[in-house]
């Protein structure tokens, strides 16, 4: 991979990550307040401003190296999880799946405005490529962060969101993954099990059912366009 192509993509990716890690992050926390606890607002976490949510390990090194390690084929990140004192939520294993639920859905909007974004550009003919590079970017972080944190085990959002869909008995014993959930996830993930029996078919099902809900816009677009 060539130098000018990385910093191609380091830039066209750059806002839409940005984005999605802030609003993700943020949403959680404003959730949680809603909810009962402002751990994460008293702690300045429910904010647009993206450098409180950066881990510099997680957010940058670590994905920028994969990226160069595998030619841009496999990526990995994270940042700063907010942190949420579920005892603190007003009805703490029932609102622990809202506030779970916050951050995915947070992406799967974001994932909707990009494709927006590419439609209209398409329907007025904008003709810089970067724009459109960036707005297809939007779309493919959003989906892959949406579908990722979903993975239904702790301490991911969608175990999280099991843990409290669960009867009291089995959500507790099946909370106590999450001391081993981020290295059973991270097997999975290079097995490739998570990414063919899980991101596959849900970024799939997601990237249609925006184009099913945009088909209205897109066909005025259609008609109104130059």
């Amino acid at each position: 991979m060539s130098f000018n192509e990385i910093v191609q993509t380091i830039t066209t990716h750059a806002l839409p990550v940005l984005l999605a890690i802030t609003l993700h992050e943020a949403a959680h926390g404003y959730v949680a307040k809603l909810l009962g606890d402002n751990t994460a607002w008293a702690l300045g976490r429910v904010t647009l401003n993206p450098i409180p949510h950066i881990d510099l390990v997680g957010t940058i090194a670590i994905p920028l190296v994969l990226y160069l390690a595998t030619a841009g084929s496999f990526l990995f990140g994270y940042a700063k999880p907010v942190p949420v004192d579920f005892s603190r939520l007003r009805h703490p294993k029932r609102d622990m799946v809202w506030v779970a639920l916050a951050g995915p859905l947070s992406n799967l909007l974001q994932a909707i405005v990009w494709v927006i974004a590419i439609y209209l550009l398409s329907a007025f003919e904008v003709e810089e490529r970067f724009f459109m590079a960036m707005a297809q970017a939007g779309v493919l972080t959003n989906l892959v962060m949406f579908a990722f944190n979903l993975f239904p085990i702790p301490p991911m959002d969608g175990g999280r969101i099991v843990v409290g869909l669960l009867p009291w008995r089995l959500a507790v014993g099946f909370a106590q993954v999450e001391r081993f959930g981020f290295f059973i996830v991270m097997g999975l993930v290079l097995l490739g099990v998570v990414n063919a029996l899980w991101m596959t078919p849900i970024m799939t099902a997601s990237m249609l059912s925006i184009q099913w809900l945009l088909q209205p816009l897109a066909h005025m677009l259609l008609l109104t366009s130059p």
